[in-house]
């Protein structure tokens, strides 16, 4: 078993990587989807390298609660449905649903996102199942849990919501991108990261604990420059893209 003090010094030494690397990735482009390149060596089929990275978060996350069995702690319950729900979807829904069967991802980048999705399964996994001293009842009523649900249900239907917009944008046969519209895109270019944002920072403030805490860091240290990316290629390839648009947050950048 590992110590709560080792514990901390890894989620703590996992949150300084964030740190350090988000600073890069603003720089760098990540070359899968839309941005994607071919010399990063050898490339795998995009829908399988969805499920490839998505679904150890699912598998190692749940396999430390079921095997602790800590479903009589309700507000872990609850956690644990959430987790899986939303990795359900990225894992195994996602994959199938997205129109992009002859793309194709570097095989460095899927891995390094099996990496990411092992190690963030593991430090909530293991919090939630082995470490974690449970919440009372009375935790359902304390503010940070009552705000971190709503803004966890926000942020994923907005995820959802835009999501199914962009999924929309093709019709069966067609290629290429489209400049989208509708809901929030009307103030920003990646709603549906800016969702996944405001959801995983309500997890964390509905659960409050360092590892959800992380989780929050990192997706936000990706998925903000993968929006400023995005907000740039349509700016590159629409002469008509709405110019008031901010790339992942309304108003603001």
């Amino acid at each position: 078993m590992i110590s709560p003090e080792f514990f901390t010094l890894i989620v703590w030494s996992w949150i300084g990587i964030a740190l350090l690397i988000f600073p890069v990735t603003l720089t760098i482009t990540a070359p899968y989807g839309r941005h994607s390149k071919t010399n990063w060596g050898p490339m795998i089929n995009n829908n399988i390298a969805w499920v490839l990275m998505e679904i150890p978060s699912l598998l190692v996350f749940s396999f430390f609660i079921i095997k602790a069995d800590r479903f009589a702690d309700k507000m872990i319950l609850i956690a644990f449905m959430l987790w899986v729900i939303h990795y359900t979807y990225r894992a195994i829904i996602f994959p199938i649903i997205i129109k992009t069967k002859k793309k194709k991802m570097p095989v460095a980048i899927m891995l390094f996102a099996v990496f990411f999705n092992l190690i963030n399964g593991f430090i909530n996994g293991y919090w939630f199942g082995v470490l974690s001293p449970g919440y009372s009842v009375g935790w359902f009523s304390d503010p940070r849990f009552v705000f971190g649900a709503l803004l966890f249900l926000s942020g994923f239907v907005i995820n959802q919501y835009h999501d199914k917009i962009l999924l929309s944008l093709r019709k069966p046969g067609e290629t290429g991108y489209k400049i989208p519209k509708g809901g929030l895109f009307k103030f920003i270019s990646c709603p549906n990261f800016f969702g996944e944002i405001i959801e995983w920072g309500g997890f964390a403030l509905m659960t409050w604990c360092l590892p959800s805490l992380s989780f929050f860091v990192w997706t936000f240290a990706n998925l903000v420059p993968r929006a400023i990316d995005h907000h740039k290629w349509y700016l590159q390839n629409f002469d008509n893209y709405p110019s008031k648009r901010k790339a992942v947050f309304p108003f603001l950048f």
